[in-house]
């Protein structure tokens, strides 16, 4: 049998291709138009509308093809806010062969509503066949990567032993305004979470496969958690959360999409109170951000990092909330948790789940190439990165029911705790500061976390 093998948005030559086109051939005439100023550094200042798109081209062995298209439209009205757009508009469709897909509308904007409040609205529904779960507390859960490989004729149990399937329909709206004249604002948010849990369904994925390449019907880690317990049996299928949102953010940021100096601190509190009809699971999560950014030189280099800490402060947090991180304010799809793309790049996705935690992300970003083309700004830019990310309190794992046939080794280490680490490098291609496409591979510290990934999305990290 193969290994399996994940290429995450493979096809580099049709991105890269679709991302310069982009500035040509949509809004390139009479509705993009442009300003006879120009902004130190020789940049054009952008009118009106501007349009990005791309293809959503990927491939995983065992989830199936992933087709579909995202795109991002940006008012800039008279230019007198740019690089700041009057308004944006983000959409993403996608599906794979296998069933799972992204359903996603994100609209922002700090004009559209009286006295500079900004209003911040999301509608998703996300599928997927198999997310990633390898437990809690981090390196107390053992990762055995063994387990999903199956050239191991001994040790392999299945391809998605660490998967379950999961569904989120979500509806997220959130204000901010200003306090005074400081860099301050307040923060008061509604958000709807309705979130399905099940067990892989073997059966969907092993359609059109040939014998000796189909997924065994074996229980999966999630399911062992389950009949061991750990996960509560009202817990196990999912649930639905009504949230408030609550917070202060400070910000001095020079350029919000790609800062080159100042600082973006917030402190957020997510709760799902009672009387909004969360009876079963009424819980309340604290997070608090500092980022920073350096200008060591102008427009060119630039030094900036992130130090987050998260936790429960009341009730209980349901399994399937553990890893959403809570912010003011992301365009990212996918709040997961500590590991891959949007938090430490190069471990294994989802792989630090804790009550609370904390994260460290620290980047060199260089551009080194900018010019003018098709009507759009360009720039290109590096990075080098470094990820750190902890456990600071962890999810009460009850083993009482753990069988006695099973190897206890196997799925749990007494050395709780540990600094988890990553690190690597990127590249960033942006059309008029806004539209960033983003490339990141990492490397994780520890073979405990995985080992590497590459990562291709929108936007720098924070």
């Amino acid at each position: 049998m193969r290994k399996r093998k994940v290429f995450p948005e493979i096809l580099f030559p049709v991105f890269l291709l679709a991302f310069i086109l982009t500035g040509s051939i949509i809004y390139a005439q009479d509705n993009d138009s442009l300003s006879t100023k120009i902004k130190p550094g020789g940049e054009r200042i952008k009118k009106g509308l501007n349009f990005g798109a791309l293809p959503a081209v990927a491939f995983d062995s065992d989830i199936g093809f992933q087709y579909g298209v995202l795109g991002n439209l940006f008012q800039y009205g008279d230019g007198s806010v740019y690089p700041d757009y009057r308004w944006s508009l983000y959409g993403e469709w996608s599906r794979t062969t296998k069933g799972s897909g992204i359903n996603q509308l994100f609209f922002d904007s700090k004009y559209l509503l009286p006295h500079q409040i900004r209003i911040t609205a999301d509608f998703s529904f996300l599928t997927e066949k198999a997310l990633d779960f390898y437990g809690f507390n981090g390196y107390e859960a053992v990762y055995n990567p063994a387990f999903e490989d199956d050239a191991d004729e001994v040790n392999y149990i299945s391809r998605v032993f660490y998967r379950h399937e999961w569904k989120l329909a979500r509806i997220t709206l959130d204000f901010q305004g200003k306090i005074n004249q400081l860099p301050l604002r307040w923060l008061m948010g509604y958000g709807y979470f309705r979130t399905n849990i099940a067990s892989v369904d073997i059966d969907r994925l092993n359609k059109g496969r040939d014998d000796a390449d189909t997924l065994p019907d074996v229980d999966g880690l999630y399911d062992k958690y389950v009949s061991w317990g750990i996960i509560p049996e009202e817990e196990a299928d999912g649930g639905t959360h009504h949230f408030l949102k609550l917070g202060l953010v400070y910000d001095t940021r020079d350029n919000e999409s790609n800062p080159n100096r100042g600082i973006w601190t917030e402190l957020v509190a997510m709760t799902a109170p009672r009387f909004l009809g969360n009876t079963e699971t009424a819980y309340t999560k604290l997070a608090i951000t500092h980022r920073q950014y350096f200008n060591l030189k102008k427009e060119v280099l630039t030094f900036a990092y992130r130090l987050g800490w998260q936790g429960t402060i009341s009730g209980e947090t349901p399994f399937y909330m553990q890893h959403y991180m809570v912010n003011t304010f992301t365009r990212s799809t996918k709040n997961d948790g500590l590991g891959g793309a949007r938090s430490l790049r190069g471990i294994l996705r989802n792989r630090i789940v804790g009550d609370a935690f904390a994260y460290g992300n620290f980047e060199l970003r260089y551009k080194f190439l900018k010019f003018y083309r098709w009507k759009q700004n360009f720039y290109f830019s590096l990075n080098a990165f470094t990820d750190i990310g902890m456990v600071t309190k962890e999810v009460n794992v009850d083993k009482t029911l753990f069988p006695q046939e099973e190897n206890y080794a196997d799925y749990f280490s007494n050395k709780s705790g540990g600094l988890h680490s990553s690190y690597g490098a990127g590249l960033r291609i942006a059309m008029n500061q806004n539209f960033i496409l983003a490339f990141d591979y990492g490397l994780a510290g520890d073979k405990r976390d995985g080992d590497n990934g590459l990562y291709i999305n929108l936007g720098f990290l924070f």
